[in-house]
């Protein structure tokens, strides 16, 4: 259980390093949420410790952008949260988008593509390797590796849209 718990702590890190300084929630609360979560999961076949990890952060994610909305909600837009998509994601420098924008983004991708909404999820949120990405998706690296540079674009292209007010 400790190594779990050390491997939960770092993903919420990870997610976390990502938000906006102002952010309130902290590693250890979105931890302990997730594995509440977690332990309400009676359906889930677990596959392996890869699987494990990106439900995981998957449900991490679904926490802070619900956290983000009703933040949103109270401020009515001004308090965007902030993330921080760095080369990993966006390709080219430093540039932050809003969590709800890159879920919204992620939401659209996932209804052209799941599989590759599924890899963003699994390489971005949860870390995994690209060896971990392919044994949960049942891929090989070279899949995986093809397809992320299509979902890193496409996601660029999206968010830069959304930004520029062009929409979704």
């Amino acid at each position: 259980m400790p190594l779990v718990y050390a491997e939960l702590r770092r993903i919420a890190r990870n997610h976390l390093r990502r938000e906006d300084i102002s952010h309130t929630l902290q590693s250890t609360a979105l931890v302990h949420e997730a594995f509440f979560r977690l332990i309400d999961q009676k359906q889930v076949n677990w596959q392996n410790r890869a699987h494990f990890y990106a439900v995981s952060a998957r449900m991490m994610r679904r926490i802070l952008v619900d956290h983000a909305r009703r933040h949103l909600a109270e401020k009515r837009g001004s308090g965007v949260t902030m993330l921080a998509i760095d080369e990993r994601l966006a390709g080219a420098g430093e540039r932050e988008f809003s969590l709800v924008a890159l879920d919204d983004a992620l939401g659209a991708l996932e209804q052209l593509d799941a599989q590759q909404a599924k890899l963003v999820e699994l390489r971005f949120f949860a870390g995994l390797s690209v060896e971990e990405t392919a044994e949960v998706l049942g891929v090989s690296a070279a899949t995986v590796k093809r397809h992320w540079v299509t979902a890193k674009a496409w996601l660029y292209r999206e968010l830069a849209r959304t930004e520029s007010g062009q929409g979704a």
